[in-house]
């Protein structure tokens, strides 16, 4: 096909969280239509990924679809790049822990993102910075704060001595994101909130001050609570709940708020598509039963739609049927 570029992105180039989430989708898609095509171009992204020299095991939010090399070294795991890392270890577990390759992928990039974007508050806070050329900003995006989750469901598949390691991490993580909550006025998340110049988990720029109804931090709960069984994380989202139904139901449904911090509400007049598929389902599953759509048996993809795991007994059978109606 022809490779294509968003004329608002660095150089004309490809972003990792585009590019990086069509796995899950595209090997599904060949599961179910027996078309070994979709999961091969999705294979060849990886391939090149993989092989592709990466700053310090980073993977940079934009590359050149041209070349096929980084266009500059910025490092988020918030918006740009997010999905990207979620759908390695997604794609692990949905092909029923078969796929090493995506968990050798997926280990590698989160030791690098602990070593280098993992940071702890002087308050004691673990955030997520980004990377900049090797520059730190100490910002933590909204979008961010699906680490906790991600993190958690990769925990116990890590290496024996790192495994309570990973928990403690996503713990951590999903505690500063509700952090961000606990701070404001209305007890619903900012955009995004910094770490720097005396901040702690808050917005200290204007334009970071709003929530559009996103489920980052909900979906972190529901992983936690599914992972742990701690409380506190059924307790933090019914707090979500009531600051929802407080200062974002309208008439027709529910509405982004521009400045988290006022207690008078301005509505955006938008309800967005994903407070639908995310933030309500991932509030439902929170409450529910862990055997309703069960970690054990589906794989949630980036907008919260889930697909099944790939058993390796349906895989051995499609192998069979192939070998008798070859014979």
């Amino acid at each position: 096909g022809t490779s294509w570029s968003w004329g608002w992105a660095s150089a004309g180039s490809s972003i990792l969280a585009e590019f990086g989430t069509l796995h899950l989708e595209f090997v599904h898609l060949t599961e179910l239509s027996n078309n070994p095509v979709f999961k091969e171009k999705v294979m060849s992204i990886r391939k090149l990924l993989n092989k592709i020299e990466k700053p310090h095991g980073l993977y940079p939010n934009f590359l050149s679809p041209v070349s096929g090399n980084w266009v500059q070294h910025h490092v988020s795991i918030g918006g740009l790049g997010d999905s990207f890392y979620e759908y390695l270890i997604k794609s692990y577990l949905m092909s029923d822990k078969t796929d090493e390759e995506a968990k050798k992928m997926y280990y590698s990039a989160l030791e690098a993102i602990e070593a280098n974007l993992v940071q702890k508050s002087p308050g004691g806070l673990t955030y997520m910075a980004e990377w900049r050329g090797g520059i730190l900003d100490h910002k933590m995006g909204h979008l961010a704060c699906f680490s906790g989750g991600m993190i958690g469901i990769g925990a116990d598949d890590g290496a024996p001595e790192k495994r309570q390691h990973y928990l403690d991490l996503a713990a951590e993580i999903t505690h500063t994101c509700h952090e961000s909550y606990t701070r404001t006025t209305t007890r619903l998340g900012p955009e995004a909130f910094r770490f720097d110049s005396g901040a702690e988990a808050t917005a200290t720029r204007l334009s970071d001050r709003y929530y559009i109804l996103r489920p980052e931090v909900i979906e972190s709960y529901m992983y936690m609570w599914r992972l742990t069984h701690d409380p506190k994380y059924r307790d933090w989202g019914w707090e979500a709940v009531e600051a929802l139904e407080q200062h974002c139901r309208v008439e027709s449904g529910f509405s982004g708020i521009r400045d988290v911090y006022t207690m008078t509400a301005s509505h955006d007049n938008m309800q967005q598509s994903f407070f639908l598929s995310e933030t309500l389902k991932y509030l439902y599953l929170l409450f529910s039963d862990d055997d309703l759509l069960s970690l054990e048996d589906w794989v949630f993809n980036t907008e919260a739609h889930p697909l099944p795991i790939i058993r390796k007994s349906c895989l051995q059978d499609e192998v069979t049927e192939e070998k008798t109606v070859s014979e």
